[in-house]
């Protein structure tokens, strides 16, 4: 959800303002993000089921689990009566509409760069009348993920979304992978909003001779093995020297406060080695 056209903003405000007034207090979460945000801003009693993606933290109430990332069990959904079912990206947009025609409201948003993560965020905070809290957490998201101060060297580095075909990094994990002191070797393809549009070829990599790569399969283990093994890859600099790396998509590929995670994990990897 971009937060800067300004056609949408009287609507979006009329949006919200409707919300506000009837605080949801039956919250269906399709994407992790959303519930992992619930949970740190105190609004996890108003949420009822979540999707099995979501990784529930030490303490927590337990919810049922009634969907995957693409589909969901809409019976179960239906059964919780919720009166706000949240959601994120253009891939959940067919089950949106599915679940939009069952009468269902429904909050769909589609953040790809930094700037419209910490809007959603907040916009998610506001809904469940948690801004305070929303902003608490939101400053310390700002603060954990500042850029790295004085970078002499920025390594090459390649981010693998998928390996079939190969995808390149949305556009938050460009930007993360910059602030830790690095540089994308496909940094032009970040804002292309869509996986298919973030397809590169294994020889264009090869050219671009990443000295680190980055792995998150979308969920699916990253099998370093055969990223060693590609055709040619053999005299890249990251296969070369073994700095190939996996992160697990709940630390990069999820779209909210975890991202910190991530961002630590990639600081450590492109730190430069003693007396460099």
């Amino acid at each position: 959800m971009p937060p800067t056209a300004p056609a949408d903003v009287e609507s979006l405000e009329r949006t919200i303002s409707r919300f506000v007034e009837n605080i949801p207090r039956r919250i269906v979460c399709l994407s992790a993000e959303s519930a992992d945000w619930f949970w740190r801003i105190g609004a996890w009693d108003s949420v009822v089921g979540t999707t099995a993606f979501f990784t529930l933290p030490e303490g927590a109430k337990s919810k049922p689990r009634i969907s995957g990332f693409s589909t969901a069990q809409i019976d179960e959904i239906a059964e919780l009566n919720p009166d706000l079912i949240v959601a994120f990206s253009d891939v959940q947009a067919p089950l949106l509409a599915e679940l939009m025609a069952r009468g269902f409201a429904v909050l769909g948003t589609n953040q790809r760069t930094l700037a419209e993560i910490e809007f959603t965020l907040m916009l998610l905070g506001r809904i469940v009348g948690h801004e305070q809290q929303a902003a608490h957490w939101l400053r310390e998201f700002q603060k954990r993920l500042a850029p790295v101060e004085k970078v002499k060297v920025r390594p090459r580095v390649y981010f693998e979304e998928w390996n079939d075909p190969l995808v390149s990094g949305i556009a938050w994990v460009s930007e993360l992978i910059e602030r830790a002191g690095g540089k994308d070797v496909f940094s032009e393809l970040r804002m292309q909003r869509a996986a298919m549009e973030r397809v590169v070829e294994p020889d264009e990599v090869r050219r671009r001779n990443p000295e680190v790569i980055l792995a998150s399969w979308c969920g699916r283990m990253v099998r370093i093995p055969e990223i060693l093994a590609r055709p040619g890859w053999n005299g890249v600099a990251a296969v070369q020297n073994k700095r190939i790396y996996e992160i697990h998509s709940s630390e990069i590929l999820q779209p909210g406060f975890r991202l910190v995670e991530g961002y630590e994990r990639i600081k450590n990897w492109l730190k430069p080695a003693e007396g460099k």
